[in-house]
């Protein structure tokens, strides 16, 4: 009687491990066909999207991505900015009204403010640095800067370009 339950036993584990031997194989190989497939299916769904970007942009080339924070190198200019005015026009072109404002880096210590002009010259401040004679920057947060405009009055900028005079 024991005989027969340990050969009944046996055979039972036998048949289990070859079973489980055979489907372990069998799905490796889906698995990887599946994998294959997806692939594939990727691949051409990329090709789509690829010729159809294509089909759109044409002949044209990518315009290149300038950073606001790198300075006034990524302009390709190279020129300096003079923050302090000589004649009346460059008094006039240093009017906080004609800039925009295009980043802020806030630290524990210290915040800076990128501004950009209509030339695309980019002038990067820290608090209560002066833009022009008289007129400093005073608040920078994460929505709005503020300069002070010869004590006369404050000017606010903030990221959606909008320039708002406040008197004091």
């Amino acid at each position: 009687m024991n005989f027969f339950k340990i050969v009944l036993v046996t055979l039972y584990l036998l048949f289990v491990a070859i079973n489980a031997q055979a489907d372990s194989h069998d799905s490796q190989q889906n698995i990887v066909e599946k994998a294959k497939e997806i692939n594939q299916k990727i691949k051409k769904e990329q090709a789509l999207k690829q010729a159809g970007i294509s089909s759109e942009v044409g002949n044209e080339e990518p315009l290149p991505l300038n950073d606001p924070f790198v300075g006034d190198g990524s302009l390709g200019g190279g020129s300096g900015i003079k923050v302090v005015a000589e004649s009346e026009e460059e008094k006039r072109n240093l009017s906080v009204f004609n800039f925009k404002l295009v980043g802020i880096i806030e630290g524990e210590n210290e915040s800076y403010a990128s501004i950009i002009d209509e030339n695309g010259e980019v002038i990067t401040l820290s608090a209560l640095e002066e833009i022009a004679p008289g007129v400093s920057l005073i608040g920078i947060s994460s929505k709005e800067i503020v300069f002070d405009n010869k004590g006369e009055s404050l000017v606010v900028i903030n990221f959606k370009n909008q320039v708002i005079e406040r008197s004091n």
